[in-house]
């Protein structure tokens, strides 16, 4: 599903899913850890798009962790994220994970 949300840097949002690791694309973290969870608030600093496939536009976002202080910037979607805190909350935990998108 392709987001209608343009989201510019500085922006807060929430995370809408369970953010996952899955392929190993984030170096340093373990292949299937959990990278965000449901709810999680972060900051856009980029936005970008897909090389491989240009429609779908990936924003760099750094999440805050338990201990409040901003992660490392983490590639998602538009449909991954929302400005909705009640509505992050409500998503539930439906696993995305960080596979590379089809060209």
């Amino acid at each position: 599903m392709l987001s209608t949300r343009d989201f510019q840097p500085g922006d807060l949002v929430y995370s809408r899913y369970e953010l996952f690791n899955d392929d190993g694309a984030i170096p340093d973290v373990d292949a299937g850890a959990l990278l965000v969870p449901t709810g999680a608030r972060g900051v856009i600093v980029k936005s970008g798009y897909a090389e491989a496939n240009p429609e779908f536009k990936i924003y760099l976002v750094r999440f805050e962790g338990g201990d409040k202080e901003l992660g490392l910037p983490i590639g998602c979607l538009g449909d991954e994220l929302t400005q909705d805190e009640q509505c992050a909350n409500d998503a539930g935990s439906s696993r995305v994970t960080s596979e590379p998108l089809a060209p």
